[in-house]
């Protein structure tokens, strides 16, 4: 049995699709997060049945490459389908079951956000709407799970009506214009759905305060100011009060046994490495796991935790409209602020989601930009546990000369590459309360994929740059690019390979200065410079899919020289 959820953008289909088959589906609470469609599997009865959760989009008549793959999926085929409905804007949502109801499958509606239209003072008569569509009709509280069992049962009785060949959804008429479509919607809201006088809740009032430009932009300076001070505050705290005191016993333990039961010198070196410091020893089992565990991890469980609460409570696409006059100076539109946050917490993704960009310049600018001046989270919290002890200043730096770098190059490259760069509408949810539970589980499931990725990264990294030392390459790369590295960028020679490492792993290659004795402006130029030189491995292989072999070295080309000029511009104002 295959299952279809289908539905607008920002309804909870992902929430759904997690809740029905137990996948690790982040969701995020704006629109463009699902592009590509996801698959899984959940139990009915005594039969596995296959979910697929198509992209959200508001029609079947595509007008959008997003709309373009969810109709290719619908025409597919699929036994049932789950059309998941914003229970806060019936009308606007009745235009796809409408369409999906013309097709003739087999369709239950899941009448999702119903707490939040409660709360609205919109009611809805489930039986009344279920009468009207001739269809299954079921109130969802996807966060909470509430309703989902009553789903479930849906889908079973569907399972066994079909199984006697005894299930088609309720004819609806073929309407032959658009005008007819929305009139019978109109008809259907009125009998259905009554909405009360409601006083103006606090987050109503919020949600004028943080959208109109005279207190908008004010707002999300604070709210990017605080949450950053937040991760940074809370990452120290985690660093100095728990992975510090733990890793110095673990680090005195782990010498004591590789000491006293491997005699080879070289492989002493490589395991816990020569020098007693953390940081300095470039010892698989020392530097290798401090880095991820030690150095990373406490600013990173705050800065997903952060970023999922402005997820979850739905202020990011208020900023993307606070942002939308300033992105178009440089070719984008405010919609490219959402690969920009997933961009916060890792690049791969952030270049994938470029896709909901409509023309190939926008693609490009948002992809070009995105990656070479905004950090990822790991990459940050290297940044945060480096500079921090020095003070916010420095921290702040670097962000100012990445975030100078995106603006100035985002102005040139709009003006000098052709091509258009059309409108989009974006959506703007309700703010809502996020669910404690979806929060941590979320973040949870982020830090869970990054240590998985990161550790063996950091490990080989420690290998190489053992390798490098131990043969004289290190002192080797740093004489041959000392007029580069020291003499414009004022960093130690030794710097070069640590940029090297970088391309394998961006905190890595952060990371790797630690060890060379640099002070808070040396730190804060090679911040800069690792940021934008260079992609790292992964997000390059997918920057090659999504742009092209022509793009992405046009892309690369003008990060080197970037990174080549803004370093030198820091030298020589820092120094």
């Amino acid at each position: 049995m295959k299952i279809l959820l289908m539905g607008n953008p920002n309804v909870g289909k992902s929430v759904i699709f997690s809740r029905l088959t137990g996948i690790d589906v982040i969701s995020a609470n704006y629109p463009g997060t699902t592009v590509e469609y996801t698959e899984g599997r959940m139990k009915l009865g005594e039969q596995m049945a296959t979910l697929v959760d198509a992209p959200g989009v508001y029609s079947l008549d595509p007008t959008t490459r997003v709309e373009e793959v969810s109709r290719k999926i619908f025409l597919k085929g699929a036994d049932v389908v789950v059309n998941v409905i914003d229970a806060t804007n019936l009308e606007r949502n009745l235009n796809l079951t409408l369409q999906i109801l013309e097709w003739g499958v087999p369709t239950i509606v899941a009448l999702n956000l119903w707490d939040v239209a409660t709360r609205k003072g919109i009611e809805i008569d489930v039986k009344a709407l279920e009468k009207e569509l001739g269809v299954p009709v079921v109130a969802t509280v996807a966060v909470s799970g509430q309703g989902i069992r009553d789903l479930v049962g849906a889908l079973n009785e569907v399972r066994d009506a079909r199984e006697v060949r005894e299930v088609r959804s309720s004819p609806i008429t073929n309407f032959d214009s658009a005008d007819k479509r929305w009139a019978r919607i109109g008809e259907i809201a009125a009998r259905t759905q009554k909405v009360m006088h409601r006083h103006p809740s606090i987050f109503d009032r919020l949600e004028d305060f943080s959208i109109k430009p005279l207190t908008g932009i004010p707002f999300a300076m604070l709210a990017l100011y605080l949450s950053f001070s937040l991760v940074i505050e809370a990452g120290e705290l985690l660093q100095l009060k728990i992975t510090d005191p733990i890793f110095i016993a673990y680090s005195q333990f782990i010498s004591e046994v590789v000491e006293s039961h491997i005699s080879s010198p070289l492989l002493r070196d490589i395991l816990i490495g020569t020098s007693p410091q953390l940081l300095k020893s470039f010892g698989i089992l020392t530097t290798g796991l401090y880095i991820p565990l030690g150095v990373v991890l406490p600013f990173l469980i705050p800065f997903y935790l952060v970023l999922g609460v402005l997820e979850d409570i739905g202020y990011l696409p208020r900023l993307s409209i606070i942002l939308d006059a300033f992105m178009h100076r440089i070719g984008l539109h405010g919609a490219a602020i959402l690969p920009c946050v997933l961009g916060m917490g890792c690049s791969v993704p952030a270049v994938l989601s470029v896709r909901i960009l409509e023309s190939p310049k926008q693609r490009y600018l948002a992809a070009t930009l995105m990656t070479m001046a905004i950090p990822c989270a790991s990459q940050s919290a290297m940044i945060f546990g480096m500079l921090a002890p020095y003070g916010l200043r420095y921290i702040l730096a670097v962000y100012l000369s990445l975030f100078t770098t995106f603006a100035l190059t985002g102005f040139l490259l709009h003006r000098f590459i052709g091509g258009e760069s059309p409108e989009i509408f974006l959506e703007i949810p309700p703010y809502r309360m996020p669910n404690l539970l979806s929060l941590f589980k979320k973040t949870f499931i982020r830090i869970r994929e990054f240590l998985k990725e990161a550790v063996p990264y950091i490990a080989l990294g420690m290998i190489v740059m053992n390798f490098f030392f131990l043969s004289g390459l290190m002192h080797q790369i740093g004489e041959t690019m000392r007029p580069v590295v020291s003499g414009l960028l004022g960093l130690p020679s030794d710097a070069a390979t640590a940029l090297i490492i970088g391309f394998l792993r961006k905190d890595v290659g952060i990371g790797m200065f630690a060890p060379l004795d640099m002070n808070a402006v040396q730190l804060t130029i090679a911040s800069v410079v690792l940021a934008l030189y260079f992609p790292c491995v992964a997000t390059f292989m997918v920057m090659l899919k999504e742009l092209g072999i022509l793009g992405t070295v046009k892309s690369v080309a003008l990060r080197l020289v970037a990174a080549l000029l803004v370093g030198t511009a820091l030298h020589l104002l820092l120094a």
